[in-house]
C-alpha cells in the first residue's frame, strides 16, 4: 500500500501533469499560430523547446507502469508511447517553419487527442 501510494502521488501524478500541460501549451501555441497571433518561427521554436523532454516523460511514465505491474495504465500509455517512438524514428518529430501551415491542423487534432488520452 505504502509502495502503491508513493508510485501515484510522488512519480505518476506530477509526470502526468507536466505532461498534460505540455501538451496544453503546444496546443495553445499552434491556435495562436492559427490566429496569426505569432509568427512560424517562434512557435515551432517554442513547440520544440518539449517535444524531446515530453517524449522522455511519456516513455518513462511508460516504463514505471510496466515495471510496477500497473497493466491497465501501462496498456493507456503504451500506444502514445509507440507513436513518440515511430516519429523519433522517422525524425518527424520537430515541427519545421516551412511546413508548420500546411501540418497546423493535424499537429492540433494530435496534440488534442493526446490531452485526451494523458487524462
Amino acid at each position: 500500500m505504502g509502495l502503491d501510494l508513493f508510485f501515484w502521488l510522488v512519480l505518476c501524478l506530477p509526470l502526468n501533469f507536466t505532461l498534460l500541460a505540455s501538451t496544453f501549451y503546444q496546443v495553445l501555441i499552434l491556435s495562436d499560430l492559427e490566429a496569426d497571433f505569432i509568427n512560424p518561427y517562434d512557435a515551432s521554436s517554442r513547440i520544440n523547446y518539449f517535444i524531446v523532454p515530453e517524449f522522455i516523460g511519456q516513455g518513462l511514465l511508460c516504463a514505471f507502469c510496466l515495471l510496477t505491474g500497473h497493466w491497465i495504465m501501462f496498456f493507456m500509455t503504451l500506444p502514445v508511447t509507440c507513436y513518440h517512438v515511430m516519429l523519433y524514428m522517422k525524425q518527424t518529430h520537430l515541427i519545421d517553419v516551412t511546413e508548420v501551415f500546411r501540418l497546423l491542423s493535424a499537429e492540433k487534432k494530435f496534440r488534442i487527442a493526446k490531452i485526451l488520452l494523458i487524462t
